[in-house]
């Protein structure tokens, strides 16, 4: 699944892709130029198609693009990473894949 409507919304403290009338969003808060990823949600229409994928890839580019170090605190973002070392440099030090 390709996406192009992925925002930063601040305002709520999450990263969005609406598909279909869809709302998949990541829940996040940063510190120190440390990029927490809390929680992944993915409406039951979206599920098995690759949503949460993209989103997450998208999330991570974000924050490879906005110098923020990731910490994937929620354990689909932690499965993700640790099924795609190409992120490792994203992450922050000390994770461990």
């Amino acid at each position: 699944m390709i996406i192009s409507n992925f925002k930063n919304n601040e305002a709520e403290s999450q990263f969005e892709v609406e598909v279909d009338g869809a709302l998949a969003f990541i829940e996040y808060y940063t510190k120190d130029s440390k990029l927490f990823l809390t929680h992944t949600e993915v409406p039951e229409a979206l599920r098995g198609q690759g949503a949460a994928g993209s989103l997450v890839e998208s999330t991570l580019k974000y924050a490879r693009e906005n110098g923020l170090a990731v910490v994937p605190l929620c354990s689909y973002v932690a499965y993700y990473v640790n099924n795609h070392p190409e992120w490792a440099s994203v992450l922050s030090e000390g994770y461990q894949m």
